[in-house]
């Protein structure tokens, strides 16, 4: 496959360590060290930057520690060529060490996404990419560039002495390995009216990250964010790969958080109505909250089945904590039925396997994953399956949910076949949560989507939407209208609409990026591969050591990998920049054109 996925050979570095004593902060700087982005601003809340001393009012009186330092000889300054990174351990906690364009830098060394050492990602011009998820961070100033994710990652002075590149740390982001960026806080007088200047339907990650970066840039005004959820923001695709978690071990943000940076957080508030004309949202509870600017991320919900027996217990769609720790409870040495072959439910069987007496799974495809990953890695994929003692019983649908006492005990296929069956997991697909928003003025397409222009903003003025609910022009496509319900793009949503609320509209260059687990394999996922006609493929399929390319024409338009990190990084890196990767340049198998020669 090419010089390019090969691992770097672990490199013994001798340490020399200074302890140096506490002392004072060198003046007021951000989060990432430098001056704070806190200026030339409008107070009272306009959709501007606040002050310096308007954010200091605001805040309440903490006593200062003096943070410790210590400072580490790392390396000979002739170790590390051009475009190269090495971790490194300074004694009390490890850094990544990078040199580019001549100059050092040295930041945290994991992803605070879920913790890939970045060492074995991708520098390239002015960032790291992460190996696992694709999430990019500044390599000056660690702030996060590219999703998924919400902290950025703490920097160190690096300094040359005598032909020594010496690290100076502070010992707490040393061990830390993560931080937020500096946020303004609220300087509105009065929270408990029932207007808001900016108001967020729905708490995932477009909802969360849109409410973060109004504080990140500067706004001072209220934030309310809304959920039918009754838990603060969680890792929802976790919920399938790690069915015992509980809504703390989840947690994206804490309640402690939420307050200390100013954002309202209103739990079981179902939003069921938008009125445009008086720009006010009524909730389920019949409560009413007027809104100056609104953005609805409200996500996907599952598409319901028609089968008899509606209402037999112990039949789940994975939506909440509760819903996945009662499968893998009731799921223990029984047996588990799993309807679609969604990632989803594919995700939720291989979870079960090790808990369940039996696992089976109904599709109505004749291979999972056909249409998204093509046949040859969907038969792979179904074949790992079946090693792992799961039964697919495809081109098949559910008939009937039979119960005794109330709960279930069969499931009976339109085939005839009939399955022992103690839980259920539907996993046959979603649709956008858009419900509410009949008869409210904003536009939908015929399947529920809502469009949205290149700042997020819906056919109304001061209403944005993001995350699964939308169709946003996509650059990877001429701006065609696309829906990619990603994770990592809602992020990238919430992000874009804050900026857009704040008249700063930014340009979506982000590259698609998903991935997915089963039985501790980890397939990954990066570009929009929708209506692609051919599939090349490097490596073995059969042994889940590959890397597949999906081409429109005569173009690569995605890419998919196990096992053969960090290659869908270095891809993603590739399309980011903008340069098209032609199908005859992966039909040979020389993988040379990935490496950028420059770093």
């Amino acid at each position: 496959m090419g010089g390019c996925l090969s691992k770097s050979k672990p490199v013994e570095v001798k340490v020399e360590l200074t302890l140096l004593g506490k002392e004072k902060d060198p003046g007021v700087k951000s989060a990432n060290g430098k001056a704070s982005p806190f200026s030339d601003c409008r107070p009272n809340g306009a959709l501007e930057h606040c002050s310096d001393e308007d954010s200091a009012a605001a805040a309440p009186l903490r006593l200062y520690k003096p943070p410790d330092y210590l400072e580490a000889s790392v390396c000979h300054v002739k170790d590390l060529e051009n475009g190269q990174m090495r971790e490194v351990d300074l004694g009390s906690g490890r850094a990544l060490l990078i040199k580019e364009h001549g100059e050092f830098s040295a930041m945290g060394h994991k992803c605070p996404h879920y913790g890939a050492p970045l060492v074995k990602g991708i520098l390239s011009k002015g960032h790291v990419r992460c190996p696992w998820h694709g999430a990019c961070f500044n390599i000056v100033t660690g702030d996060i560039e590219e999703f998924p994710g919400l902290d950025s990652l703490p920097t160190f002075q690096v300094r040359v002495e005598k032909d020594k590149v010496i690290i100076r740390a502070n010992k707490q982001d040393l061990q830390s390995q993560k931080r937020s960026k500096a946020m303004a806080r609220c300087s509105a007088v009065n929270s408990s009216t029932g207007f808001s200047q900016v108001l967020i339907v729905g708490s995932g990650p477009a909802g969360l990250v849109c409410a973060e970066t109004l504080r990140q840039e500067g706004f001072t005004d209220r934030i309310v964010m809304c959920t039918m959820d009754k838990h603060p923001p969680y890792d929802r695709p976790k919920l399938s790969k790690s069915l015992e978690s509980t809504a703390e071990q989840l947690r994206l943000r804490s309640i402690d958080f939420l307050q200390a940076h100013d954002i309202e957080l209103l739990t079981e508030k179902e939003a069921v109505a938008v009125d445009i004309k008086t720009r006010a949202v009524t909730f389920q509870d019949d409560s009413r909250m007027e809104y100056r600017k609104l953005f609805i991320a409200t996500g996907s919900k599952p598409k319901l089945m028609n089968y008899k027996g509606q209402d037999v217990r112990n039949v789940f769609h994975l939506r909440t904590p509760e819903d996945a720790n009662s499968v893998a409870r009731l799921a223990n040495n029984k047996n588990a039925v799993i309807v679609g072959t969604s990632f989803v439910g594919m995700e939720v069987a291989a979870a079960l396997t090790d808990k369940a007496h039996s696992v089976s799974i109904i599709g109505i495809e004749a291979i999972p994953f056909r249409k998204a990953l093509g046949e040859k890695v969907g038969k792979a994929i179904m074949k790992l399956f079946e090693t792992n003692r799961v039964k697919f019983y495809m081109l098949n649908e559910v008939s009937e949910m039979l119960g005794h006492d109330g709960q279930l005990k069969e499931v009976v296929l339109k085939s005839g076949k009939v399955l022992r069956a103690d839980v259920c997991v539907i996993g046959t697909g979603s649709g956008p949560a858009t419900g509410f928003l009949k008869q409210s003025g904003v536009h939908m397409d015929s399947k529920g989507f809502v469009p949205v222009n290149k700042t997020m903003q819906t056919n109304v003025d001061g209403v944005f939407a993001g995350g699964d609910i939308v169709t946003f022009p996509f650059p990877g496509r001429g701006n065609k209208k696309v829906n990619i319900p990603h994770w990592q793009m809602a992020h990238v949503h919430g992000r874009a609409a804050a900026l857009g609320m704040m008249g700063r509209p930014t340009e979506i260059k982000t590259v698609p990026y998903f991935w997915s687990a089963m039985f501790g394999k980890s397939l990954r996922y990066a570009g929009y591969g929708d209506g692609f006609d051919d599939v090349i493929i490097q490596g073995d399929v059969d042994e889940l050591k590959f890397v597949a390319f999906y081409t429109r024409g005569e173009e690569v338009v995605a890419v998919a990998s196990m096992n053969y990190d960090p290659i869908v990084s270095r891809v993603a890196e590739v399309l980011r920049s903008g340069k098209m990767i032609r199908k005859r340049d992966v039909e040979t198998g020389d993988m040379s054109w990935l490496i950028d020669k420059g770093s």
